[in-house]
């Protein structure tokens, strides 16, 4: 990975917390190898895992209805992770279940963890941007669990998700909202620690392996849905208080959005 040789150091917010990280030029091939493995060894340790029914933090599925009734439809998940999102809706009758994940890692615990609920899913290891079998006018829905942000092609990756879907399809997807990966909580108040309009790449090292993105305004995935066929049905920023607990990341989420959940129809 190459220097930005305009901006060196800088700080990011990764889930809850400010990181020291380092601008890079963005290379596909070295950020698909970086944060592939990421995933195979210290991915789930570090961030965790966020899946259905939570979009993220303090959003839920049981609130928004983003899905309605599932049963018989057929189900593909962008970033699969270790698989209790679609074991969540496989528990509510979808026909069919697929998975994508960049992490070899990530399939097997996907595997493994469907087969241990008596669900199995056809699952895909490759990067979202590629072209890597997946059926085209397929699928019901399609969806992303706080994954899509890692592409590198966010409008390819979009076109290629619209061509998944079949007509009057729906994507649903959540991420970090933009605004709060610039902001840091200091002694009882809110500081903005990096500019809303810089989408440049960054790498952090946490816990002794290394990840690599880009922090788009959410301006960006509106205009790269649009150029993809969709049109957004409904956009969710707010916070479910119900499930905010005490400490300063819930306090943060009071103030503005630390999550954000798009659910997009295919024309």
């Amino acid at each position: 990975m190459v220097m930005n040789k305009n901006i060196v150091h800088r700080t990011n917010m990764i889930g809850g917390g400010e990181v020291d990280a380092v601008s890079v030029n963005m290379d596909k091939s070295i950020v698909h190898k970086t944060n592939g493995l990421f995933w195979d060894t210290k991915g789930n340790d570090v961030l965790g895992a966020t899946a259905l029914p939570l979009y993220g933090a303090f959003v839920s599925e049981e609130k928004c209805q983003l899905f309605g009734d599932v049963s018989g439809k057929r189900v593909l998940e962008i970033g699969c992770g270790s698989g209790q999102s679609l074991k969540y809706l496989g528990e509510r009758k979808a026909s069919e279940l697929w998975g994508l994940d960049i992490s070899e890692n990530q399939i097997e615990k996907t595997k493994q963890h469907l087969s241990d609920y008596g669900l199995s899913a056809k699952l895909i290891c490759s990067p979202m941007e590629e072209e890597c079998g997946i059926p085209e006018e397929y699928f019901d829905f399609v969806y992303s669990i706080y994954a899509i942000g890692w592409t590198t092609d966010l409008e390819g990756t979009f076109r290629r998700i619209a061509s998944y879907l079949r007509k009057d399809g729906v994507f649903i997807f959540s991420w970090s909202h933009p605004i709060h990966k610039c902001v840091a909580a200091e002694n009882n108040m809110l500081v903005f620690k990096k500019c809303y309009h810089d989408e440049s790449w960054y790498s952090v090292s946490l816990d002794g392996s290394t990840l690599t993105l880009s922090d788009r305004k959410l301006s960006t995935y509106v205009n790269a849905l649009a150029k993809a066929g969709f049109v957004i049905e409904e956009l969710i920023e707010q916070s479910d208080e119900e499930l905010m607990n005490s400490g300063d990341f819930s306090k943060k989420a009071k103030m503005l959005p630390v999550t954000f959940v798009i659910k997009a129809r295919k024309r």
